[in-house]
């Protein structure tokens, strides 16, 4: 199911798509295809960040709730049920669109590399999809990305990184520096995130193949661009 559902479907929207581009570049081929899947996803990322906004938004009214209900656990779920549907939040969007992602990471990642690419394994494209003469590894004659060890590749992983995690944390408050203990493990959590991850996402496609850090830098790069205008579509709703 897992190669029927995700993996033949994004490899041959890959083959298809370094079928039209120049001189069957597969970085190009890779840039587009992180493009449509986000734009399939579209749906997705923008439930996810109405909840993570709304759940910022209630974050008083829950904590005043808590302690209304303190013992009470059949009142206070009856009252954060009421404040999640008020704010328009549902707690799960958030699992979905990281178990998504996920799987299409893995997907893409099975597709590109455990298929023998850049040879196209004909037996996995639809009758509609032509294999293209030939794929081009080299990104515009400057990356082979079939190789690792690519350090500015994999600096910009880490710098778009660091810019998506960002914004993503700017949609919540910052907890007060002189708060209670959990303010503080909420302020550590956040700077491990913030400096952490970009630090781990860059290392990783360091040692990975070329492809792998071009897919993260173009998925970041469209990560912010999207959550921009989700961000403004949903201030101008509200």
């Amino acid at each position: 199911m897992f190669e029927t559902f995700l993996v033949q479907p994004i490899y041959n929207l890959f083959v298809a798509l370094a079928g039209v581009v120049p001189q069957g570049d597969a970085g190009l081929a890779i840039i587009l295809l992180t493009l449509l899947m986000r734009l399939v996803l579209y749906p997705v990322f923008t439930a996810s960040i109405r909840t993570q906004m709304g759940m910022a938004a209630m974050q008083s009214d829950i904590e005043i709730i808590k302690e209304k209900h303190k013992g009470d656990k059949e009142a206070l779920a009856r009252e954060q049920m009421a404040l999640f549907k008020k704010h328009k939040v549902n707690p799960l969007a958030g699992f979905g669109a990281l178990f998504i992602q996920l799987a299409v990471i893995i997907a893409l990642y099975y597709a590109l590399f455990n298929e023998g690419f850049p040879v196209i394994k004909t037996s996995l494209l639809y009758s509609f999809v032509q294999a293209p003469e030939a794929i081009s590894t080299s990104f515009f004659g400057l990356i082979n990305l079939l190789e690792p060890h690519h350090v500015v590749l994999a600096l910009l992983v880490g710098l778009t990184q660091y810019f998506a995690i960002q914004l993503t944390l700017s949609r919540t408050p910052n907890p007060h520096p002189h708060g209670s203990d959990k303010a503080a493990v909420a302020r550590m959590q956040q700077n491990m995130m913030l400096y952490l991850m970009p630090l781990v996402m860059a290392v990783t496609s360091y040692y990975f193949a070329a492809a792998v850090g071009l897919y993260f830098v173009a998925s970041n790069v469209f990560s912010l661009g999207q959550e921009w205008i989700i961000r403004r579509q949903l201030q101008t709703q509200n």
